[in-house]
This record gives structure tokens, C-alpha cells and sequence, in this order.
């Protein structure tokens, strides 16, 4: 049986180790196990929560993309997507709010952390709480649900939510599956050795804290800069210290093997300094991530690299999504007014049950030859309107080899520098792209 994995990052701040320990590292791992099958996204959406900074949101998107790409992810063997881009998530989020009872999101540890401190400062308990940071644990749950996640890698603190989204998942299957289980019902994926990575301070490595060690920014001297804030005890060279205690070898311990995690907490008991044990630690941290780094600067100056990968793994997931929420739009009840025949065009009365049927054209694809000899394609919606109208091509062939690409491609497609390929003027590219979700899904 293939076993789904999905993750995502937060796109409010540039990443940093506890992003890549706590949930890129095991999910690419993770990715690389047979009989498994990875969803992988930038979590734009929930951004929106935390940040008001359209710039800082916008170049976070990029780094963490880049992040991923750099740190080994495979577009090829996963599906990796921007979360904005797949229009179904905020539907499927809709429908399992109406199934949410409030009682459950009160006890949300984001919005009663809210609540504790706004009583702290003696303020009204809700001051400052958004419906988004309220009920952003429906959204997390619509991430997992629309792709029928098996596992979710997670940080220990975050346990809670995937706890929500199976409460979700399991209530949606009981007033409308009718016996079928339109949701699996996720498992968070915990490393308990990594799980909540320690920042400078002692505390969870969060941008929320201000404590976190960057990933890739400033490269390897920013690394040492920020290992050597990492708040230690007072003891001084010579006098044996307590590793386990220590937040800089917890550090450690998420990039070492047994034998070097042996040897440093044998030379801290022995008497090594803080000093020189830091800039042990900075040099392990260093193995893996040089080469990382050069990968990210590449990815960092070539944008339109990512922008094609997204957009691919936008029509991938599409592929996905488009067909579970067809289905769960038929079991709330939001159906066509008329029975859909099978076939293309004209309606009819059932013969068994005597309603009136409709069938409905779907999009497709239309090769032609003109008077001046050349050949030209188009896509035509349902409804006829052409939504992709090609240039000339000298054979049809070429034109032929264009249609197949936009239809195992999607919308990605239409990023390729020089496509030979126009966009109506009064059609979106996400009405272009669902009609090519449709297509691949058919």
C-alpha cells in the first residue's frame, strides 16, 4: 500500500535549523522510502496570519522554496507546491469549518497563548486575535485532508494540530461518508531526538523568539556568529561540564552520529570550554550544510527555476485535489440541479428514474489548419470560450507536441520562456490551469 507523507513551512521569515532539522530533513528522508508518496508545500497562506509585510512574504516564499531544492528535495519523485496555488484548499477549508465545533478551536495553543498574555496585560482576551490565527488549525487540516496525508513530520508542538485535523477528518467521515471514509485519518511523524530544536536562548528555535540560527543567511561565518550567542553555563575551561544540560550540544546532537555525540560529551566532562566546543559544533553544522548553501545561492539567482517547479507541482497536486473535492462537494449536498450524463453535449430523461438529465462538455483541445496553410490549437472551455489560443506552427506535429505537453505539464508549461501559446486576455491562469487539472484528471 502506498503511504502518503505532507509538510509544509510557514513562509513569514527566512529559515533557519530548526526549519531544517525539525521538518525538511526527516520529510525528504521520508520521501526517499519505497512505497511512499510525499506532498511538500510553501505555506503562503498561513503567512497571512503573522505577517502583514507583502515583501517579507514574498521573499520568504522564494528562500524557503530554494531551501527545499537545495537541501535535496526531489520535484521529480514528490509533489512540491505553493499552498496559494491550489485553489481547492480554501473550499475544502470552508466545508470542515462548518463541521468544527468552537469548543475545539478555544482550546488551540496559539489562540489561548494569545488569550494568557492579553490577560497578562490586563486587555480584552480576544484583543488582537484574527479569525485567521482562531481558526488557522481548519486550515492546517484542509492542507492534510485534501491529500489524504498518512503521516505529517512535526515538530512536538505542533501534535495538537494534526490531533484537530483527525478530530475533523473523522467527524466529516461520519455525518457524510455514508459508510466510505472520504478522509484518512492523519499520524503526526515525530523524531523525539529533534523534535523541538533549542535556540540560542533555550527555548523552541522560533523567528517568533528572535532566537533562531539561520540556515544559509550569512553563510558559514553567520553560522559561527550565531553559534557562538548560544547561551551556556558559567563554568570555565577545566572543570567538567553537564552535556546533557546543554542547549549547544542539543544542537549538536541533531547533526552528529552516535560516536560524535560519545566523544563530545566525554571531552565536555573532561573539561573542554564552551569556547572551543562551539566551534566544534559550527564545524559538524558546516559538513552538512556547505554544500547545501551552494546549491541555494544557484537556486536564490535563478527565480524562474522555481516558479516552473511550483508551478508543476501546482498541477501535480491539482490532479490530486480537483477529483476528492468534486466528491465532497456531492456529499454535503452542493450537486448539479441535474443528472451529468456521460457523454458530450445534449439532454435527455433518465430512463430509470425519469429526471431530466444534462451532459457537460469538458474542456478540450481543438488542432486546425488555416487557409494559410500553417496550423494552429486551441483550448475551448465548457462553455466554448477559448482559453489558450497557439501561435502558427509550420507542421502539425509541432502543434501536436504542444498540446500533449500542456496536458501532462499543466499551466507549467505556459512559463517556459518563448511558449508558443497565448492566454486570453479576460481568462485567468488559475481558470486555464484548473481546465488543465481537469484534463490530466479525466
Amino acid at each position: 500500500m502506498t503511504e502518503r507523507v505532507l509538510t509544509g513551512i510557514t513562509t513569514s521569515g527566512t529559515p533557519h535549523l530548526g526549519n531544517y532539522v525539525g521538518a525538511i530533513r526527516p520529510a525528504i528522508a521520508a520521501s526517499l522510502e519505497p512505497g511512499v508518496e510525499s506532498f511538500f508545500f510553501v505555506a503562503d497562506y498561513h503567512a497571512l496570519i503573522k505577517c502583514d509585510e507583502p515583501a517579507r512574504i514574498e521573499r520568504s516564499r522564494l528562500e524557503i522554496a530554494a531551501t527545499w531544492l537545495a537541501a535535496g528535495l526531489d520535484p521529480q519523485r514528490v509533489t512540491f507546491y505553493r499552498q496559494s496555488d491550489i485553489v481547492e484548499i480554501p473550499e475544502l477549508t470552508w466545508l470542515l469549518t462548518c463541521v468544527t465545533a468552537k469548543g475545539l478551536m478555544n482550546r488551540s495553543h496559539a489562540y489561548k497563548a494569545a488569550t494568557d498574555a492579553n490577560a497578562t496585560a490586563g486587555d480584552d482576551a480576544d484583543a488582537g486575535v484574527t479569525m485567521g490565527l482562531f481558526s488557522y488549525p481548519i486550515l492546517m487540516a484542509a492542507d492534510i485532508l485534501m491529500f489524504n496525508a498518512h503521516r505529517v513530520p512535526v515538530g512536538r508542538d505542533q501534535v495538537q494540530h494534526i490531533e484537530m485535523a483527525r478530530d475533523m477528518g473523522q467527524r466529516f467521515n461520519h455525518l457524510f461518508g455514508a459508510g466510505r471514509e472520504l478522509f484518512v485519518l492523519p499520524q503526526a511523524n515525530i523524531d523525539e531526538r529533534v523534535a523541538m530544536l533549542p535556540g540560542l536562548d533555550g527555548r523552541k528555535m522560533s523567528k517568533s523568539y528572535d532566537n533562531a540560527i539561520p540556515l544559509f543567511e550569512g553563510g558559514a561565518k553567520g553560522l559561527r556568529e550565531a553559534l557562538a550567542r548560544v547561551v551556556t553555563d558559567s563554568r570555565l575551561p577545566g572543570e567538567p561540564k553537564d552535556a546533557d544540560a546543554s542547549h549547544l550540544v542539543a544542537i549538536f546532537d541533531a547533526f552528529a552520529n552516535d560516536a560524535e555525540r560519545a566523544a563530545l560529551r566525554a571531552d565536555l566532562k573532561a573539561g573542554l570550554g564552551w569556547g572551543d566546543a562551539k566551534h566544534r559544533v559550527g564545524e559538524r553544522i558546516e559538513r552538512d550544510l556547505g554544500p547545501m548553501r551552494e546549491r541555494y545561492a544557484n537556486l536564490m539567482a535563478h527565480p524562474e527555476r522555481i516558479e516552473a517547479i511550483l508551478l508543476d507541482g501546482a498541477r501535480k497536486a491539482r490532479a490530486v485535489a480537483a477529483p476528492l473535492l468534486r466528491e465532497l462537494r456531492e456529499a454535503v449536498g452542493l450537486r448539479r440541479m441535474v443528472a451529468v450524463g456521460a457523454e458530450l453535449g445534449g439532454a435527455g430523461v433518465s430512463a430509470a428514474t425519469g429526471a431530466a438529465t444534462l451532459t457537460v462538455k469538458p474542456p478540450i483541445f481543438k488542432q486546425y489548419r488555416e487557409a494559410d496553410g500553417r496550423f494552429y490549437f486551441k483550448l475551448a472551455a465548457a462553455d466554448g470560450r477559448v482559453l489558450l489560443q497557439s501561435a502558427a506552427f509550420d507542421a502539425g506535429r509541432e502543434a501536436g507536441q504542444w498540446v500533449a505537453r500542456l496536458k501532462a505539464e499543466g499551466a507549467a508549461a505556459l512559463a517556459v520562456a518563448g511558449a508558443p501559446v497565448l492566454r486570453s486576455p479576460d481568462v485567468s491562469l488559475e481558470e486555464v490551469a484548473e481546465a488543465l487539472a481537469t484534463l490530466a484528471a479525466a
